[in-house]
């Protein structure tokens, strides 16, 4: 069943659904990280960001609870992006799809954030985290 399950995953998810957009921002926002101020992961603690601090970079915007957590992204965005543009870090590592990433699925590893779909992707991704990692580094650069 969870065979059949991942399957369908990836035929949903495939990369013709979301292959517009390399930041992930859902079907009808353009917030980055479902608008999650992506800083305060680093932190322990993801916090929706304000529409007070934002700013837009790769042609999303992305919001920040406060003026210090938005001046720390400005000053070096490519730290506090989510790794493969915020979908689902499994997805892109088992099946070189997108699908999208949930703030509230997440983990940083060697100072990077990964997002996951679910909770079973989340723990599949989290029994082979530097498996994972390097299949969906390999997958993602050939985007």
């Amino acid at each position: 069943m969870k065979s059949f399950l991942l399957s369908m995953f990836a035929l949903i998810f495939s990369t013709n659904v979301f292959a517009a957009k390399e930041i992930y921002t859902g079907f009808f926002g353009n917030d980055a990280v479902s608008g999650y101020d992506t800083v305060s992961f680093f932190d322990g603690t993801p916090t929706e960001g304000s529409s007070t601090f934002k700013t837009e970079h790769d042609g999303v915007t992305w919001k920040f609870a406060n003026q210090a957590n938005l001046d720390k992204f400005l000053a070096n965005p490519a730290q506090y992006a989510p790794q493969y543009g915020g979908h689902c870090s499994w997805a892109i590592a088992a099946n070189d799809a997108l699908a999208p990433g949930d703030p509230m699925l997440w983990k940083v590893v060697d100072n990077k954030l990964y997002l996951n779909y679910n909770e079973e992707t989340f723990e599949t991704w989290n029994q082979d985290i530097e498996g994972f990692i390097e299949t969906g580094d390999k997958n993602w650069a050939k985007r």
